[in-house]
């Protein structure tokens, strides 16, 4: 797997191999192919941005499912 340059820290560093999963496993539901290497440069926009809106829109929905359970339970 590559090394990512990009800016962004998580919240929960432990949470980078799920995140990292995730990509994999929204790509492939998409029918987009991350080459071996990891190095995403010469994918499109399109792909690229598939990819991160479809993982944004998961865990959002992941998100709301938890706090419908906590809220629930009160």
């Amino acid at each position: 797997m590559a090394q990512s340059n990009s800016s962004n820290n998580l919240v929960v560093p432990r949470a980078n191999a799920a995140l990292e999963q995730l990509k994999y496993e929204v790509a492939q539901e998409l029918g987009i192919s991350i080459p071996q290497d990891g190095y995403q440069g010469n994918m499109t926009s399109y792909e690229n941005g598939s990819i991160g809106g479809y993982i944004t829109k998961r865990l959002v929905t992941l998100a709301e499912q938890q706090l419908a359970g906590q809220f629930s339970g009160q």
